[in-house]
């Protein structure tokens, strides 16, 4: 089962007249989400409702008893508090879709969640940054074949633009322009910019492991000219479907391991987080590293500034 909760409230209540616009408005309410929320909504919810049958009890509308009941399972089930606020998330939003009252408003439910947040933490489990020191090695030693070519130019592209690993997946050769300094690679969409108002990153060569030679071997090596940009490779060597953003999350950790680093340490965000690492450590102005990142807050790139120069200017120097 799909979380397609409007459909469930059914059309008949809506004047004839009006359903083909009421069923439009339904698909456009639905696009609100990015597509990642959308489909972990969807898989969140069809936890939720199996759990549910399993216990002879309705999912939509539930109860705010069945709701606290099933966090309190999640516990048991030794989830994250971070998974289980996502999955308490989905409830809401299929009840608020279908018209129903949100169980999840309950008082009751709510100090479930304080209580599991207070119980479980809530810190975030960071991945390991793929720094400048660690991205050279992971891309110049993936080999000449035609998925290695592919992997070189996904990392350094990746980390030299700060990608989320679904910017980079989303990627189109109609998004890259080149010049003499390097690449001008427009992010038609993003995790911060769902309307679609587009930015334009600018990707500089590099004298070591350079972002653009490596893209160029790669489209060149594939045949790519236009249409996505970041391609699977059969066995066969032929260019297969569009990567999906999991995909690159794979690529990273099959490289890191490579090195003898542990591959559960990093993840699609390693390059974003790599490069603002890199970048900080070597002393950027934080406005021009949000012009790469395309972060809208300062605030959020104070962690990475904050890890890089964590034992810079100690207050501690020379205590001991």
């Amino acid at each position: 089962m799909s979380v397609q909760p409007p459909a469930l409230t059914g059309i008949a209540a809506v004047p004839v007249t009006y359903a083909p616009e009421f069923e439009r408005a339904v698909d456009l309410a639905r696009q609100e989400k990015a597509e990642a929320t959308r489909r972990a909504y969807r898989s969140d919810f069809e936890i939720f409702r199996q759990w549910c049958n399993a216990r002879q009890t309705s999912a939509l509308p539930a109860s705010a008893e069945s709701v606290a009941a099933f966090l309190a399972h999640e516990v048991e089930s030794s989830k994250r508090a971070s998974t289980i606020g996502r999955r308490l998330a989905a409830i809401r939003y299929a009840h608020k879709l279908a018209g129903f009252p949100a169980p999840t408003d309950d008082e009751r439910v709510k100090a479930t969640m304080r209580g599991i947040r207070r119980t479980l933490g809530t810190a975030p489990r960071k991945k390991a940054p793929a720094t400048a020191e660690r991205i050279i090695p992971m891309a110049v030693g993936a080999g000449e074949d035609l998925k290695a070519l592919r992997d070189r130019a996904l990392l350094l592209i990746g980390f030299a633009g700060a990608f989320r690993r679904s910017e980079l997946a989303a990627l189109d050769c109609e998004d890259i322009e080149e010049n003499e300094s390097g690449l001008r690679i427009t992010i038609r969409r993003s995790k911060t910019d769902q309307e679609g108002a587009g930015m334009v990153k600018a990707i500089l060569r590099g004298s070591i492991a350079c972002p653009v030679t490596a893209l160029r071997a790669w489209q060149e090596a594939a045949g790519i000219i236009t249409g996505p940009l970041f391609r699977a490779v059969r066995r066969s060597r032929k260019v297969g479907d569009r990567l999906s953003a999991q995909s690159v999350a794979e690529i990273v950790k099959i490289h890191a391991k490579r090195l003898g680093l542990d591959p559960a340490a990093f993840a699609g965000h390693s390059l974003r987080a790599g490069f603002l690492t890199s970048a900080a450590k070597r002393g950027a102005n934080l406005f021009k590293m949000m012009d790469v990142s395309g972060h809208k807050s300062v605030d959020t790139l104070r962690g990475y500034v904050g890890d890089a120069e964590l034992f810079k200017d100690h207050a501690g120097a020379g205590l001991l």
